[in-house]
């Protein structure tokens, strides 16, 4: 596993200094990349999300913000919206159905990627991440391996749609919204 764990990170790697060139960005984006990948790990084979590397990352990709893309604004929003819609979604599902069904560590680590990415990066990520999570979730139950109480671990489709985002998203964005100029 530790193997193909640093051949990930070498090619993510790789494709940052690609995408982003010799930059200040590419510096902050590695590291993001980084954590992003711990916590798929983490997240993938523990089922949890460390605070030790998603409150940081808030504060890292926050601080960030003030000088590079997105800006302090748009991380600010991303913070907010990031950790306020799944904080909202957990809190409805525990009242509708009287169990927890989203970890607190999704929460942060959403506000993280929002940090790092801003709001509207944020909100694909979600969108990539529910439509793989889904996808994932139906083929389990469709093949006799998953039931709908099966616990999937979010996270790890949350740092993939983050890392989709942070290299191709501005593109799909742009291409999603001109359906409706």
């Amino acid at each position: 596993m530790y193997p193909i764990v640093e051949l990930v990170t070498a090619a993510v790697f790789a494709g940052g200094v690609a995408v982003y060139g010799v930059t200040p960005l590419l510096a902050v984006r590695l590291a993001f990349a980084a954590a992003l990948i711990v916590l798929f790990m983490i997240d993938l084979h523990h089922r949890i999300l460390p605070n030790a590397i998603t409150l940081p990352g808030i504060v890292a990709g926050f601080a960030a913000s003030v000088f590079l893309p997105p800006g302090w604004m748009s991380s600010l929003i991303g913070i907010a919206a990031g950790g306020g819609v799944l904080l909202a979604i957990a809190e409805a599902y525990y009242r509708v159905r009287g169990q927890e069904g989203l970890g607190m560590g999704d929460v942060k680590m959403l506000a993280m990627i929002g940090a790092f990415l801003g709001w509207p990066l944020m909100i694909l990520t979600l969108v990539l991440a529910s439509c793989a999570g889904s996808i994932v979730g139906v083929t389990l139950m469709a093949t006799g391996r998953g039931t709908m109480q099966a616990a999937l671990p979010f996270g790890t489709f949350l740092a993939l749609g983050a890392l989709v985002a942070a290299v191709a998203g501005d593109g799909i964005l742009s291409w999603y919204l001109a359906f409706y100029q």
